[in-house]
């Protein structure tokens, strides 16, 4: 989580965004994002909530994608 909080940062940091400015985008407290950027320590919704606001939202879909568990077998198969 700590490493994900500091990929936070870089990310609100290329916007040019404040903490304070991400907060009030978000709907997320102020000191839930700063707890979170010290501790990486933030619920699920929150976390999603600065993920939209950073345009980074559908990276969260895509670990939602079913596996096609077949078309990795046919990769193995010769």
């Amino acid at each position: 989580m700590i490493l994900l909080s500091k990929k936070i940062i870089i990310l609100r940091k290329q916007e040019k965004m404040s903490q304070r400015k991400l907060s009030e985008r978000s709907g997320v407290a102020y000191a839930s994002i700063r707890k979170f950027e010290s501790t990486g320590i933030i619920s699920l919704e929150s976390l999603l909530k600065i993920c939209e606001v950073l345009n980074r939202l559908t990276d969260f879909e895509s670990i939602l994608l079913p596996n096609d568990m077949k078309q990795k077998k046919d990769l193995f198969d010769y």
